[in-house]
């Protein structure tokens, strides 16, 4: 699968920085004893816990994909599987390209309509993560009254909720007032777009909008929020699992605020799989949370293996069972299947 090098090397370089972050002032010996008496058995429940969220976002992506074609969980669910583990091994979300790829493949999608479901699903995720964090703030707060963090995540989430909450009702122009988009996207293409691209920008364009039209229907979009909030909360369970399984005693709700903090700093760009952001993240907010930095190490190390190594395993069998390689251009195929997808509509 071929990445542009600089998204490689900007990735590695920022992971570089937060690994030194979470590894810093750390007894490795008692990290690695810590490990060492982790009870496997609450690790497995919790990765059964994850295993159910990745059903929820399969039914999920189910319903946004809905107004375009009804498509069942089972065969969407190889290849969300696929995404997850090349979201895992590859730089810069290719998972998301790969998931586009493999619906146009198998069930016919356009490229740009199915990117546009996948943007929306990372939208009502921001808006869930946004929600765990402002409704368990005061968990932290109780913990650490006077750590600066308290005021730093509180403007973060407000800057973070602003964009989303910008970005959403854009997208929800595109679908109430088409007329008005399409008036703005032209004087956009003849303006400030070269004559060769125009036609090919806006088929893609309106493939995209088609992608959208989940937001036609306030119930779809209801039920799109209620599983993106559910989603989250059972992913907390795997937190839970690695938990019990390391001898710590944290309440649930604490947990939804570290679930929430980790994933908005997951937002920062790095080596695949959050490489070093996960690490640092997870650290520092068990940390605030009262633990030594040892344990709280040892608590993500552990984490990010129940988090990591199932999905990835399961997503490259999935991956390979299609015909695909480390060799395989994804960027050429989405390009060629975007070029039918024009000629198509044209």
């Amino acid at each position: 699968m071929k990445i542009k090098r600089w998204h490689v090397w900007l990735g590695l370089i920022i992971s570089a920085f937060f690994l030194w972050l979470a590894f810093r002032k750390v007894d490795f010996a008692l990290v690695w004893a810590q490990l060492k008496t982790a009870n496997l058995k609450y690790v497995a429940l919790g990765i059964v816990a994850y295993f159910i969220t990745l059903f929820l976002r399969t039914w999920r992506w189910k319903v946004l994909l809905l107004p375009m074609k009804p498509i069942s969980v089972i065969k969407l669910f190889p290849v969300l599987s696929a995404g997850y583990m090349a979201n895992n091994i590859y730089p810069a979300r290719a998972g998301d390209l790969l998931r586009t790829v493999l619906l146009r493949k198998k069930e016919g999608v356009p490229i740009s309509a199915s990117l546009a479901t996948i943007i929306v699903e990372h939208l009502f995720d921001g808006i869930a993560i946004l929600a765990l964090v402002l409704l368990n703030l005061g968990q932290l707060t109780s913990f650490a009254p006077n750590s600066q963090w308290v005021g730093i995540i509180e403007k973060s989430a407000f800057w973070v909720g602003l964009i989303f909450g910008l970005i959403l009702l854009v997208f929800i122009g595109m679908v109430f007032l088409p007329e008005k988009m399409h008036g703005f996207t032209n004087w956009v293409l003849n303006h400030l777009v070269p004559a060769k691209l125009r036609d090919s920008l806006s088929g893609i364009i309106e493939k995209f909008t088609d992608g959208l039209r989940v937001l036609r229907s306030p119930l779809q979009s209801l039920l799109v929020m209620f599983q993106s909030v559910l989603i989250w909360v059972i992913e907390t369970g795997l937190y839970w699992g690695v938990m019990k399984a390391m001898g710590f005693d944290l309440n649930f709700q604490s947990l939804l605020m570290v679930v929430g903090i980790v994933n908005l700093v997951l937002l920062v760009p790095a080596a695949p799989g959050g490489l070093g952001t996960f690490d640092a993240a997870t650290k520092s907010m068990m940390e605030l949370f009262g633990l030594s930095p040892e344990n709280a190490l040892s608590f993500a190390l552990l984490l990010r293996v129940a988090l990591w190594l199932p999905v990835t395993l399961v997503g490259a069998f999935f991956f390979v069972k299609e015909g695909f390689g480390l060799t395989t251009d994804l960027k050429s195929i989405q390009e060629e299947y975007k070029e039918n997808d024009t000629n198509l509509a044209e």
